[in-house]
């Protein structure tokens, strides 16, 4: 008996068992509903293959498809205080903090980085959508101030790249002032004859859209973003009527005027190095 259920009942056991398939292989399309193989979704840059929706996409792997080589140099930015109203509500903004730093190993929702961009300088700032969703803090202005002031150093152009849902609420008025300080900084670069050019990606809204990330020279952005101030069922609830379909969407936008230029990720690289090239080029003297 014990030769059965020690040797022949784990045989049996192990030939009909079901193999588990770990649940992080699949993700599932967000527009489409359709289920990607993970490394499928990886190598088309977290595009899907079906119908063509740019999922997001982390701010380092961000920097990585942009840059030439993905090489790129970080750039240290200013200390901030973290907790300066003491704010807490179901929890501490200290805590929540922290619990942000220690998932996407960043200190903030920035992320600021200088390199060449079709063999062209260039200067990133970059939003980190997953550190508190991408929203503007003091340590954010800072880092705008720290971006554009490089900018002007290296006489490089100055990409924003922004992805948050608007102000940090926890920081109350210090989180507003930094809309004013975001657009001293473009100003900076703008005085400077550098370009400015800002790629709107999925979520571009609140007080980001309503500062810097509507100032750009040149404004492209990743398609299907969504692209407003208000949410779309805010507007509605206000003005009591029906928004038009596609509504606050990279491409409705592209229709009337707001954004200039919508570009697959995959080309993003190449069309903004084009348009850096363009917005430097020095005029050809005139003819004698």
């Amino acid at each position: 008996m014990s030769w059965l259920t020690n040797f022949v009942r784990p045989k049996i056991r192990a030939l009909v068992k079901k193999t588990e398939v770990p649940d992080n292989l699949w993700d599932k399309c967000p527009a489409c509903g359709q289920m990607i193989f993970h490394r499928e979704l990886e190598a088309n840059l977290q595009v899907c293959p079906h119908c063509n929706h740019h999922l997001r996409i982390g701010v380092k792997r961000r920097l990585e498809l942009l840059f030439d080589d993905g090489q790129y140099e970080r750039a240290e930015l200013p200390k901030v205080e973290l907790d300066p109203l003491k704010f807490r509500d179901r929890k501490r903004y200290v805590d929540r903090l922290k619990d942000s730093q220690s998932k996407t190993e960043e200190q903030d929702a920035i992320v600021v980085a200088n390199g060449l961009v079709g063999g062209q300088k260039v200067v990133v700032a970059a939003f980190n959508f997953d550190f508190m969703g991408g929203s503007m803090g003091a340590a954010v202005g800072e880092g705008l101030v720290t971006a554009s002031e490089i900018a002007v150093r290296e006489q490089a152009a100055f990409i924003a790249i922004p992805a948050s849902g608007g102000a940090r609420m926890q920081e109350g008025i210090l989180s507003l002032m930094q809309m004013p300080r975001s657009v001293i900084a473009v100003d900076r670069v703008k005085e400077a004859g550098l370009p400015y050019i800002v790629l709107l990606t999925d979520p571009t809204t609140g007080g980001v859209s309503a500062s810097f990330a509507m100032l750009g020279d040149i404004h492209v952005s990743e398609p299907g973003a969504v692209i407003g101030f208000a949410g779309a069922r805010v507007i509605e609830e206000t003005i009591r009527e029906k928004l038009p379909e596609g509504f606050q969407r990279a491409e409705y936008l592209l229709d009337h005027g707001i954004v200039d230029l919508v570009v697959a990720r995959r080309d993003l690289p190449r069309e903004l190095a084009k348009i850096i090239g363009l917005l430097t080029r020095q005029p050809k003297p005139a003819a004698a």
